[in-house]
């Protein structure tokens, strides 16, 4: 299973402000679901709960508190490697990550690309992608569009 990390970054590295955007990249967004449409994603709690319609087919929330939900399109798992298992369960080809913060960098060991819309410009924000070391990562390729670009890194390694 390839699990890769989907996300708009400024270029300080901010991702988000409290539950909005600093920016406004209606575009980007629209790529952005129109990537993860009809597949299995994983995010955090809270950035589940910041969405009127989340995205992906199959949601996988990940929350240190157990939890069940009503829509039979999302699971809890209470870690990363719990995540990871019910994407496994599910016959997944590919899981994307789909933040906040906390849940980019836990799963950045498990990483096999990284799909990062590098929004022009610095912002002010309270949350941040995660720093990666870029001797192990390489940037394979870079598609400009309006207002970022958007950035495919996979491990060096690989």
């Amino acid at each position: 299973m390839e699990v890769i990390a989907v996300a708009a970054v400024g270029e300080n590295g901010v991702i988000g402000d409290g539950p909005t955007l600093p920016w406004d990249l209606p575009e980007e967004v629209r790529r952005y679901r129109e990537r993860v449409a009809g597949e299995t994603v994983v995010l955090g709690r809270r950035t589940f709960e910041m969405f009127d319609d989340p995205p992906g087919e199959h949601r996988i929330v990940l929350s240190r508190s157990d939890r069940s939900y009503e829509d039979p399109a999302v699971t809890h798992a209470g870690s990363p490697a719990a995540a990871l298992d019910v994407a496994r369960d599910r016959g997944c080809s590919t899981l994307y990550v789909l933040g906040g913060s906390a849940i980019y960098a836990a799963f950045l060991p498990h990483y096999d690309r990284m799909l990062l819309s590098r929004v022009h410009g610095e912002y002010e924000g309270d949350a941040s992608f995660p720093a990666f070391d870029r001797d192990r990562w390489e940037l394979v390729d870079e598609t400009p569009y309006e207002g970022y670009t958007l950035e495919e890194w996979r491990p060096a390694d690989r």
